[in-house]
């Protein structure tokens, strides 16, 4: 009870509150409207929107999963499951296929004690024993290797652009109870996938034969920091236990970049190659090839020591009174990750064009390395031509503030570029072309949101096409010139030139990221063809990146993003071209699904002109002994597929402890 006041009222201290004031509804809402939200608070609210748009999209595609799965059992499985199954039915009914009493609370156990497995050196680690139901093993057998994976069952018909995490969140489940025949040992115990002992029993049945298939080289790149910034080896005997573990995977080479910031970094035409000199001999020691990166752009991460590796000091000198020599965006911001094709013949470099330091550059290399060469150590040189070594504008600069899936601007502004573009106006008759897109948006735009890129948009005008040929010609130009002087300098080795795969907004008319690049590459023209002419004159490899699952299913609805089309737009064209066309690609170790694709895409299936990679870059994000404890096996196993020296099994993909997707599985298991 309240405690009265000497007046009668009730003490306020301990009176209870008042109850809270409601929010006016109707015309008394309409006169005293609430106030906006403040910036941040309305950034938070659409970003809460995307996220739940997000969700309702993974949902919507572990349903489609789920609904193609159970299809496929009652077809092919004849599993008694009801109309409206779901994941739970779909564990009880493999359980109870395999022998295993599942009660309706979800208590499972075995229905009879089974015997256990026989010693190894009778039947092998990982022999399969007989299954106890025959309806589970005609299942099994109907996805055999030797029927294609496009004619069987639609439980195996999933979204190639699904994550791996998805099809683990559809088909793998913990595994909660332990097989006390098997023992603690067992290495079904260790795999925490769903239906491990069914598995186990079949592996005969998951197999595939690789020796018929072309031996294509496989080659993993070493980290950055091995070389310092004066040019010496870091840690010899580090490198030794890095190249000591990738021999035993059977790799065939290692990757080298050579860093013209390094290299040349003081004073021009002065050439330090003392540490990559350690470096092959090293490599010499464990009978490795070595694919030689010339990397003239500068690198936005750092080296040993905490050392950013950029241009050559000298270079940076002369842009302090001459920025012009970098790329440059509308606004006049300066790109110093690569010098501009602008200065390619302006003499602006101490006295040397920017094609002139480059060759230089090559001589040297080819001079000091030329035995390494005839001995056959150095397999291939790649030449880099752009920002990130890869044959591209800096289109999409981090340090600008670019994020995935921006659009990008146009790199054209600097004086030497900007004097081109009037040449070429005033040749065309329409000297008042000679200027940027004024409506191309920003480097995080969105193509609809622009009137050069947008549907209709002013990229397929007349003065569209105007820039857009002259855009993607310089490129081309910048093609022709380097790779001339490089086929003098390398007398005759094989030269490498690396493409970037630039996917997002590749499911939109403009396909706007890839024409700020440099690509002219619209719904209405061919824009990778050019440049492989451009390529094949000079019997180029094509090198392609492949970036991998780095984006999920949603990002890539918002971004438009197609990368398995790019990649058949470019690997055809490219063979259409007669080019020998090789991928680099940065591989998620625990990423089977991952490593299925880039077998589809090293020997495609069902090709009648037999085309295959003629190499496989494999380049690391992390250092690659701290991978090795987690990824070394599935690598293994997938550089032996690679070499045509494999019979694949579901048991030799699962020796490293990790869930691997059904549907993967089968993938891999298809190629024979």
């Amino acid at each position: 009870m309240a405690t009265k006041h000497p007046h009668g009222d009730a003490d306020p201290s301990t009176s209870p509150p008042p109850p809270p004031s409601r929010r006016p509804r109707g015309f008394a809402s309409a006169s005293n409207p609430p106030a906006p939200p403040p910036p941040g608070r309305r950034r938070g609210e659409r970003e809460r929107e995307r996220e739940k748009e997000r969700t309702k999209l993974r949902e919507r595609q572990r349903r489609a999963i789920t609904s193609r799965m159970l299809a496929g059992l009652r077809q092919h499985g004849n599993f008694p499951l009801p109309a409206r199954a779901d994941m739970n039915d779909v564990l009880a009914a493999l359980a109870r296929a395999a022998g295993w009493t599942v009660h309706p609370d979800g208590t499972t156990f075995l229905s009879s004690p089974q015997p256990p497995l026989p010693p190894p050196a009778q039947f092998g680690a990982f022999q399969a024993t007989s299954l106890e139901t025959p309806v589970f093993t005609n299942s099994l057998n109907s996805y055999a290797i030797g029927t294609p994976l496009d004619s069987q069952a639609s439980a195996l018909q999933t979204d190639d652009s699904l994550s791996p995490s998805s099809l683990d969140s559809v088909v793998v489940a913990e595994q909660s109870i332990k097989n006390e025949s098997y023992g603690n040992s067992s290495s079904a115990n260790s795999l925490n996938c769903m239906g491990s002992d069914q598995l186990l029993r079949a592996s005969a049945v998951w197999a595939g034969d690789f020796t018929k298939t072309p031996y294509i080289p496989v080659y993993a790149s070493l980290s950055m920091g091995i070389i310092n910034c004066y040019c010496q080896l870091v840690d010899p005997e580090a490198v030794r236990a890095e190249l000591r573990h990738l021999k035993s995977l059977n790799v065939d080479g290692v990757v080298v970049d050579c860093w013209w910031g390094i290299v040349e970094a003081w004073t021009p035409q002065k050439y330090e190659w003392s540490g990559y000199r350690d470096l092959f001999g090293i490599i010499k020691e464990f009978k490795l090839k070595v694919q030689v990166v010339l990397s003239f752009h500068g690198s936005g991460e750092c080296g040993s020591g905490g050392v950013l590796i950029a241009l050559p000091r000298w270079v940076l000198e002369i842009a302090q009174e001459n920025q012009d020599i970098f790329f440059t965006d509308r606004e006049g911001r300066r790109n110093t990750e690569c010098l501009s094709w602008g200065i390619d013949k302006e003499r602006v470099l101490r006295g040397r064009t920017g094609i002139e330091v480059y060759f230089d550059f090559m001589r040297s290399f080819h001079m000091e390395f030329r035995s390494l060469s005839e001995e056959g150590l150095i397999s291939a040189i790649e030449v880099g031509l752009g920002a990130s070594g890869e044959l591209r504008y800096p289109s999409c600069p981090e340090k600008m503030g670019w994020r995935y899936p921006g659009i990008g601007e146009f790199q054209c502004y600097d004086r030497y570029m900007q004097k081109n573009l009037r040449q070429s106006a005033l040749t065309r008759g329409h000297l008042f072309w000679a200027r940027g897109p004024d409506n191309a948006g920003y480097y995080n735009s969105r193509s609809h949101e622009t009137g050069f890129f947008c549907d209709g948009g002013d990229y397929d005008s007349y003065y569209g096409r105007f820039f857009l040929n002259w855009y993607s010609g310089i490129l081309i130009d910048h093609v022709d010139q380097v790779l001339s002087l490089a086929t003098l300098a390398f007398d005759g080795a094989a030269i490498v030139v690396k493409i970037p795969s630039i996917y997002w907004w590749y499911r939109t008319a403009s396909h706007a990221a890839e024409l700020t690049a440099g690509f002219y590459n619209p719904t209405n023209r061919d824009g990778y063809s050019p440049v492989f002419r451009m390529l094949k004159k000079h019997s180029i490899i094509l090198k392609v990146v492949c970036y991998g699952p780095e984006f999920t299913v949603q990002e890539n609805g918002e971004a438009f993003a197609d990368p398995e089309g790019l990649t058949w737009q470019v690997m055809n064209a490219a063979w259409d071209h007669g080019l020998s066309v090789s991928v680099e690609s940065s591989l998620p170790c625990l990423d089977v699904d991952m490593y299925s694709r880039i077998l589809d895409t090293a020997k495609p299936r069902n090709d009648p002109d037999r085309h295959h990679l003629s190499f496989f870059a494999y380049r690391q994000r992390t250092p690659f002994l701290l991978q090795r404890d987690a990824c070394f096996s599935e690598l293994e196993t997938f550089v032996k597929c690679m070499h045509e020296l494999c019979r694949l099994t579901y048991c030799s993909l699962r020796s490293a402890n990790f869930r691997i997707p059904f549907v993967a599985i089968a993938r891999l298991n298809s190629y024979c």
